[in-house]
């Protein structure tokens, strides 16, 4: 599985608080079916407790979760994502990809909204904040994420995965 994964380490900006966790991107990692695929990647995820689930394009600006680790599943198109606000790094994600974006790590879709259509997943069903890289949200975006723990099972691999990844690094 780890020569699938490729992980991204973002530092505080100054604007976005990024992650001492990386992001991993999990390249082809779901053979979804033609038909129906947000339900199969929906069924995925909430086998590994990864829900209040979402089906949408990805946001055209920066912005981030500081209350929650996220999860996308690209169900359709491919577009490049911006990590880390301006001076991180572009990722290109297609249909099968997935990418789970540590809380505090700002990200963008390059492209027009709709480009790619994900499924969205929160461990344990979080609600997600949003938040802008605003000088006045850093405070407690902060706290929020300091908070945080690992969760206990990866979206697409259940007890291995992002558990292996990140464990010990927070």
């Amino acid at each position: 599985m780890k020569e699938k994964v490729k992980e991204y380490v973002l530092k505080d900006n100054g604007i976005f608080p990024n992650s001492v966790l990386p992001v991993l991107h999990y390249k082809h990692a779901l053979q979804l079916p033609f038909l129906f695929p947000a339900a199969a990647a929906k069924a995925i995820f909430k086998r590994n407790g990864w829900t209040n689930n979402w089906r949408n394009g990805i946001y055209t600006f920066h912005h981030y979760h500081s209350n929650t680790h996220e999860a996308m599943a690209v169900i359709k198109g491919k577009t490049d994502l911006q990590l880390g606000g301006d001076d991180g790094i572009t990722i290109t994600i297609e249909k099968g990809d997935v990418v789970v974006i540590p809380a505090g790590v700002a990200h963008q879709n390059l492209g027009e909204e709709k480009d790619v259509i994900c499924v969205g997943g929160y461990p344990g069903g979080r609600e997600y904040d949003m938040n802008y890289g605003k000088e006045d949200e850093r405070p407690f975006a902060d706290k929020n994420i300091a908070r945080l723990a690992i969760p206990y099972a990866d979206p697409v691999f259940g007890k291995k995965g992002l558990v292996e990844f990140w464990k010990g690094k927070k």
